[in-house]
């Protein structure tokens, strides 16, 4: 069986179960998936589907009908207007880059990270970024972070920033940036790992789809967390050999 068939299998039995679950059968062919399975991220909740057959719940296809107006009562798609106790506004998810870009953050030549990101999130080791010395990024691009326990990769990060620091002060340098060279190969080691998975099949926050006029990249390292801890610490092993060291 191949990898496309085994997909199409599993995307048939996810859409039988929400059959089952959902009595409304065009409510149910709403919320199947009509992508890849895994190539986003599925709602896996306890009862999630079963919601929908509350009276008081009903489900708004935005993409047929988009939000037009919020209105002192709730809010207006198509002909309607929908009135709410409460607007839970959960909009833009600007994962993993978009609170660096929103910062002047600006290297020692007046490099903005704006313009070192406008094609995608140049790094290394999801850690750092040439041409910014001294700027650890926790839990960002090309990290493992989206495809393990956010919380264990921020202590990952921590650790590995303060071990990093302290063997800094202990060698006598100052700055640490990783080189070009280092950059460039981490960035295709990303992006060739990403290339073997469903995740590049659809359009998702991975590849900052959801934002208009986001570069289009795969942005985290989706080959798993042991393998990616073991990669950073062998790159301290290493005397940190991908960074320049001032």
């Amino acid at each position: 069986m191949t990898n496309l068939q085994a997909n199409a299998l599993a995307a048939e039995f996810v859409r039988r179960k929400i059959r089952q679950a959902v009595h409304d059968r065009a409510t149910a062919a709403l919320l199947s998936p009509h992508q890849p399975i895994g190539c986003k991220r599925m709602c896996v909740a306890d009862d999630y589907y079963e919601t929908f057959n509350r009276s008081n719940v009903h489900l708004v296809d935005v993409s047929e009908r988009p939000i037009e107006a919020i209105t002192p009562g709730g809010l207006r798609t198509g002909a309607r207007e929908y009135a709410f106790d409460t607007l839970v506004l959960a909009t833009g998810f600007d994962a993993v880059t978009g609170t660096l870009m929103r910062l002047d953050l600006r290297g020692p030549g007046g490099l903005r990270i704006q313009d070192k990101w406008r094609h995608g999130p140049l790094n290394y080791l999801g850690l750092t970024v040439a041409g910014f010395p001294n700027l650890f990024n926790i839990a960002g691009a090309g990290s493992a972070a989206a495809f393990t326990s956010v919380i264990l990769s921020i202590e990952h990060h921590v650790d590995w920033i303060a071990d990093c620091i302290a063997w800094l002060d202990a060698q006598g340098h100052a700055t640490i940036e990783p080189t070009d060279e280092a950059e460039s190969a981490w960035v295709a080691h990303v992006n060739a790992v990403a290339a073997q998975t469903v995740f590049l099949s659809c359009n998702s926050w991975y590849l900052g789809a959801n934002i208009p006029g986001k570069p289009r990249m795969f942005m985290q390292l989706a080959g798993g967390f042991p393998a990616y801890a073991k990669r950073c610490l062998a790159e301290a092993g290493w005397g940190y050999e991908g960074f320049l060291l001032r």
